[in-house]
């Protein structure tokens, strides 16, 4: 059951306010620990044109670049993309741009979607809208790589767990990865509109 609205734009420029990474993503454990498994799962494999929604400051956007051809990292804070951009100023194939999702789903077509930590600031029916729209964007033959954060806090309209549980049950897509550690769930998912079902 949802525990709170969707979390505005406001809610994370006032983060960003208060510090230039109010996740630690540049010295947590868990974070790098949770990197190096969403890189695994992509098994090695490189993409053309990459999504990444939600990408903070840029820590595994910059992790991300070298599997893609292409990426396009966005987030809804101002000031968050302004230090992304000035964390990847040095890297030719990202662009970073501030979004509001579901309302500005970049148009696709993307071989790759990651949506790391952060489909639970929404309201359950935006969080299936952000779906749709992210599958409409997906390539056929495309990737979704989710990674949720599975304790509970009041602060966020949704736990992991309800995010992914709610993705299984309505996502046109393949379920390729199911992963849960005690502090994340990880699940890949693929379109199988080309016929590969490697």
């Amino acid at each position: 059951m949802s525990r709170a609205g969707r979390l505005d734009r406001e809610y994370f420029e006032g983060l960003y306010r208060a510090s230039d990474d109010p996740w630690n993503f540049s010295t947590s454990d868990y974070e790098r620990k949770k990197y190096e498994d969403t890189l695994s799962a992509l098994g090695g494999r490189h993409f053309g044109r990459a999504l990444e929604i939600g990408c903070s400051i840029g820590v595994f956007t910059a992790m991300l670049v070298p599997y893609c051809d292409s990426l396009l990292a966005v987030d809804a804070s101002e000031k968050a993309v302004a230090l992304a951009r000035e964390r990847l100023a040095s890297v030719p194939n990202v662009r970073v741009e501030r979004r509001t999702m579901p309302e500005e789903t970049p148009e696709g077509p993307f071989d790759l979607i990651v949506a790391s930590e952060v489909l639970y600031y929404f309201d359950r029916e935006t969080m299936l809208a952000a779906l749709r729209g992210l599958e409409s964007a997906l390539a056929p033959g495309g990737t979704l790589l989710a990674v949720h954060w599975r304790h509970q806090t009041r602060t966020y309209p949704l736990g992991g767990d309800e995010v992914h549980e709610a993705i299984r049950a309505s996502t046109m897509l393949s379920p390729r990865i199911q992963r849960a550690t005690p502090d994340y769930r990880l699940e890949l998912y693929e379109d199988d509109r080309n016929g590969d079902t490697e």
